[in-house]
């Protein structure tokens, strides 16, 4: 499974992740999670999540380079107001063998990814991988 914040994933995770996929056989999950706050009219979450087109592209990107090696491969977008427990939860339910978590860092906020990979080092139920900086 690989995993971004809603910034685009970094080149060498994206590597990393289907290199994994493809000498496992595994399939590969490509997850953006996205925050949306509780708002007023909670039926509309998801209406107005704006899709950045340099984050599609750099999920994209892997996704079909894993199925061009015959990796079957899922592309999932996580809206929540809670994101991390949202993501945690994924990983229960789809049992990775291995969560490669690869937001560019440079597009997010520095306490924001180390509360995030703080809790998931914490809390996944599988290995996790993050780049080196």
């Amino acid at each position: 499974m690989l995993v971004t914040f809603d910034v685009p994933v970094r080149d060498d995770a994206a590597e990393f992740a289907v290199d994994s996929a493809v000498e496992t056989g595994q399939p590969l999950i490509v997850v953006n999670v996205v925050e949306m706050p509780i708002r007023p009219m909670t039926a509309s979450w998801g209406a107005d999540v704006v899709v950045m087109e340099d984050v599609d592209t750099s999920l994209r990107a892997p996704a079909e380079l894993a199925q061009s090696f015959s990796v079957e491969v899922e592309r999932l977008r996580v809206v929540s107001p809670r994101p991390l427990a949202a993501l945690l939860e994924l990983v229960g339910e789809r049992s990775p063998a291995l969560l490669v978590v690869g937001p560019d860092t440079s597009r997010m906020r520095a306490r924001a990814y180390r509360k995030a990979a703080r809790r998931i080092c914490d809390e996944a139920s599988c290995l996790v991988w993050f780049p080196s900086d």
